[in-house]
């Protein structure tokens, strides 16, 4: 298979520069243009705004090119595979790809406990309850983050941002409120990391669409207040990126083929426009022609081998989970909009992880202030 990430430029190796420039080690290329900014300027603040689903493409359509977000456009750089947050954003906060740290999509089979788990939740696919096995197992996943491992070295110090609650991040209540503590931060002494992730356009893009004009409104708000904020900084270099695009769906609902779904092992997992299918031994020859018969014209089908030998996601030694987390096959949305969604799945108006420009694609804004 042709693995369309370029994971020599992608969201990994932009976390490899911030952990080059405070002094962490790095297991990946880092991107030179960020190198050079950060080694000539030695800013004080280096803060990375992730707005999740802002992709490339739809940037492109909402903006003019006088905007603030496309003049300081410096190129268009490619997602993680799958391009979804739970894979993406963990490769920007630690530096590695997803096949090292292992979150691949929003739900993830756990070999250990021999459940898929809907991972930034803890909780099994389609439940409403946290996992308590998968608690005691989450740590084989890679969850320590830059910022942490910032504020233990003690030589500069690291804060997140978050819309919601989490480990050790800053609440904030809407983007006023985000844009004016980041910048109350910026002021502070010391050399500093500040992480902002904010979960719009792509929550609102999920029920409605990523052209809709809510979705531009959106994005147009946060170009134009970011570059106020922007006008005030001082000795800070701003990067402004997104964890992945998005496209409009049509979903395909797998519980209509009572005969597939018999060939399977377990649930679906890793996401609806990035399938990973484990099959029953008995179906094992016949999985392939029965896919293609059924759903070959909108995703292409890959066994394990060809994943694995094209590092489709990404290089690296492979999380203990990460083989059997794949499954035999795993089904990709290349040339079609359409979704798979199976029981505990959520029907979305758009979603995204499937292998489109409009999904891949995102944008490095990057602003150096001095």
């Amino acid at each position: 298979m042709k693995v369309r990430n370029n994971y020599n430029e992608c969201l990994t190796n932009l976390a490899c520069s911030i952990r080059k420039y405070f002094n962490l080690s790095y297991k990946h290329q880092t991107l030179k243009y960020i190198d050079d900014l950060l080694d000539k300027n030695k800013p004080q603040n280096v803060i990375v705004f992730l707005f999740d689903g802002m992709g490339s493409r739809i940037l492109d359509r909402t903006l003019d090119k006088e905007d603030f977000f496309i003049k300081n456009k410096y190129k268009d750089i490619t997602s993680v595979f799958p391009a979804t947050t739970t894979a993406a954003t963990t490769s920007i906060r630690t530096g590695l790809n997803p096949i090292e740290h292992g979150w691949l999509g929003w739900n993830t089979y756990i070999k250990p406990i021999d459940k898929t788990i809907t991972l930034f939740f803890g909780m099994e696919k389609g439940k409403e309850e946290v996992c308590d096995e998968f608690l005691k197992v989450k740590n084989k996943l890679a969850y320590k983050y830059i910022e942490d491992e910032i504020n233990e070295k003690n030589e500069a110090y690291a804060v997140d941002f978050f819309p919601f609650k989490s480990n050790n991040v800053i609440v904030y209540k809407n983007i006023d409120d985000m844009l004016n503590m980041v910048y109350e931060e910026t002021k502070k002494k010391g050399k500093k990391y500040i992480y902002v992730y904010d979960d719009e356009p792509d929550h609102t893009m999920h029920d409605y669409g990523p052209d809709c004009e809510k979705v531009k409104k959106l994005i147009k708000e946060r170009n134009d207040k970011v570059a106020k904020l922007c006008e005030k900084l001082k000795d800070s270099l701003v990067i402004i990126i997104a964890d992945h695009g998005h496209i409009k769906v049509d979903n395909i609902f797998l519980d209509d083929y009572p005969e597939f779904m018999a060939m399977l092992d377990r649930t679906t997992s890793i996401e609806q426009r990035a399938v990973s299918f484990k099959v029953k031994d008995e179906y094992k020859d016949v999985f392939k022609d029965k896919f293609n018969l059924l759903f070959g014209k909108y995703f292409e089908l890959y066994d394990k081998k060809d994943i694995i030998d094209s590092k489709l996601f990404g290089d690296g030694i492979p999380n203990e989970l990460f083989e059997d987390a794949v499954g035999d096959f795993i089904a990709i949305a290349c040339n079609s909009n359409k979704c798979l969604v199976s029981k505990g799945d959520s029907a979305l108006y758009s979603q995204h992880a499937g292998y489109t420009d409009d999904e891949i694609y995102i944008p490095l804004i990057v602003v150096n202030k001095k």
